[in-house]
Order: structure tokens, then sequence, then C-alpha cells
């Protein structure tokens, strides 16, 4: 099979394109307001992230990854981290998770996924839960949410925190129907481009319920002020810019929709391949999953990729590397994490954008049908 056409992964201009009239208003509306650093459309910004978390607290901030070291930077000043803690963190995610743990003292403790969701494995933190272990960060891969009884029944029990990356999974519910960013103690969000819902640069927003840590983190985002020329902590210059402000308050009114036409493109893909050689993810028709994207597994994954690319179909790898085989971390290197390292060589995303229309969606199934590993 050789199929001509082009089935784009991702283009930002053509996801933009629906809302590019009321961005530009904004950002001239930023403009004329001679206000660059703060402002209107930051303070309206942290209230719709509030109201659609449902957490009492939204801060915006630079990106997700400053986002997360925010967060753990605050638990530290308020005394409930210190160097040397151990944060459990899974072995199967984008390596910002692990960053932000390292970059404040503490020490990641990777955690082996489960192989339907790709999520952290809770059923195995327990194991790794010693004496120095402070935290949990669970991140909702892909837009699945990776927290459940179990891991909040733990993190109770031991009184450890429990900080959700939840970069990729605005909008997500558990089972609960709790949202993303108001599950945990706190949260970690990003706006980066390709995200579901996306500004024209970087962007991120922690929010949490702890008012405590909500006031220390608008702090350390600012110098470390609490006003003007008096830096009560050695702070970061990590505060969100008003004109990705503004992009995202054009975008967050329609957190649902782009969530809910996602939703329907998975259902495609998981109604319609049948290859014994893919692997679909777990797919419930009443989860609350966001599918940020759309993860296969086969042997073959490299022979895969090309026989799509052949066949027009654009794919990209999340991810290829684990973090605990990333050369920064040498000393993680010797853990024995075999599924992670198993699904580095294995996944493949599939297109799931507003560049992928339903029928683009029964087209690669349907070439994804005919593929054989000879």
């Amino acid at each position: 099979m050789n199929n001509k056409k082009t089935y784009t992964f991702l283009n930002l201009a053509t996801v933009n394109k629906p809302f590019n009239a009321r961005i530009k208003e904004a950002l001239c509306r930023v403009a004329d307001s001679g206000r660059f650093i703060g402002g209107h459309e930051n303070e309206e910004f942290e209230q719709r992230m509030a109201a659609l978390t449902g957490a009492a607290r939204a801060i915006g901030v630079s990106n997700g990854l400053d986002a997360l070291r925010l967060i753990l930077r605050g638990y530290i000043e308020l005394g409930r981290l210190q160097p040397g803690d151990e944060v459990i963190v899974p072995a199967n995610t984008y390596i910002a998770s692990v960053l932000a743990v390292s970059d404040c003292g503490l020490v990641p403790v990777p955690v082996e996924p489960r192989r339907d969701t790709m999520n952290i494995d809770t059923r195995r933190i327990e194991a790794a839960i010693t004496t120095r272990t402070r935290a949990i960060m669970p991140v909702h891969l892909y837009g699945r949410i990776a927290t459940d009884d179990r891991l909040l029944e733990l993190a109770a029990r031991h009184r450890l925190l429990v900080i959700e990356d939840a970069a990729q999974a605005i909008g997500a519910r558990d089972e609960h129907r709790r949202a993303a960013g108001a599950i945990g103690h706190a949260a970690g969000f990003s706006f980066y481009p390709t995200k579901n819902i996306g500004a024209l640069g970087d962007a991120g927003a922690i929010t949490t319920s702890d008012p405590e840590l909500a006031q220390v983190v608008s702090a350390l985002r600012n110098y470390g002020c609490d006003y003007t020329y008096h830096n009560i902590y050695r702070g970061l210059n990590c505060r969100l810019d008003p004109m990705q402000a503004a992009v995202i308050n054009v975008k967050l009114p329609y957190t649902a929709e782009v969530n809910a036409y996602r939703r329907r493109l998975a259902a495609i893909y998981n109604s319609e391949i049948n290859n014994p050689l893919i692997e679909k993810p777990l797919f419930e028709p009443d989860d609350y999953c966001v599918w940020h994207q759309y993860v296969v597994k086969t042997a073959r994954r490299n022979h895969f990729r090309d026989y799509l690319a052949e066949n027009g179909v654009e794919t990209l790898v999340h991810y290829p590397v684990p973090p605990h085989l990333q050369p920064c971390y040498p000393g993680l290197a010797g853990l024995s994490l075999p599924l992670a390292e198993q699904l580095g060589r294995q996944v493949l995303s599939l297109p799931i954008t507003a560049c992928t229309s339903e029928q683009d969606a029964y087209e690669i199934s349907a070439i994804i049908n005919q593929y054989t590993n000879d």
C-alpha cells in the first residue's frame, strides 16, 4: 500500500486558525494597555484556571517545568520538604518531571508504569517508599489521570505530598470526576504550543487549594518578593507573560470542545484498528482521558513507523529514552526498569489534533490494519 495523501501529525497554524482573529484582538489589547508584566489578562487567566480545575487558587507562571520547580521550592520554604528528601516519580515520563525534582536538591525515585495506561503503576509505589520519602509526583501522561484511590490512600497513610504533573491533562478527570489540578496538594500545568490548550510560546500554571503554598509560590515566581523591593525568599523570575495569558484566555473556554474532539478521534482508532501486531492504549468510553497523545505499541516500532511514513502518516515518539537512561542522570542508570525501557522501544503516537479529520482517522486505521512486519 502506498498512499499519496499526507496525514499531518501537527500543524500549529491549522490548530490556531479558528482562534486567530480573537488572539490578534487580545494581543493588541495587551499592547494598547501598556502593562507588560502582570495585569488584567493574568488575573483573568488565574480566575479561569481556578474555575476550570476546581482548585481554590491558580498562579500563572512561565512554563510547566517552572510550575513544578516552584511547587517543590514552595514546600521547601514551608518546611514540608528539605534537600535530600525522596520524591517518587514515574519511570515512564518526559524528563521535565524528574528535572524539577533534582533541580530542587531532592532525590527522584522512579517507579515502573502499567503497560495498559503507561502511567505510574500505583501497585508498585508502596515498595518504593522509604523513611526519606516525602512526596509522590504522578504524571497524567498523554492526558490520562494517573492518580487513583490506592495512590491517594498510600499518600495519606504515609503523610506524603501529592504533586500532580498535569502538563498534558488540562480538563481531564478521574473516576470520581475530580479534575486534574485539584486531586493532589498542588499541580503544575503547561501551555506549551503543542498542548491541547497551547499558548504562542511558553506558559504554565500552578493550581492548589493550599493558601500557604499559593502565597509562597506567588512570591517565588517574582524574585521572592512579597511587595516591591522586599525579598522574603531567594526567588526566581518565573512570571507568566501577559501576552501568553491573553492567548490562553481566548482558548481556555474551548477546553471541553477541544478535548471532546480528541476523544472522538480516539474512539475511531479504538474501534477501527484491528491489527494483532499493534497494541492500542486502554480505552474506556466513560473515562475522562483528554488524549493529548494516542499512543500505540508494537514490537518493531521503527519498522512500523517507516511503513506509516511511506503511506503518508506522520508520527512521533513520546518518549524514546526514559529519564533514568539519560546522560544527565548517571546515578539512575543502574536501576532495573525493564518495562519503562521496553515502552521506550515500542511506543508510537498517531495524529490526534485538529489537523486530523474523523475521515482521516478511519483512513489511518485502514492503513494500520494492512501493516505486516515482513
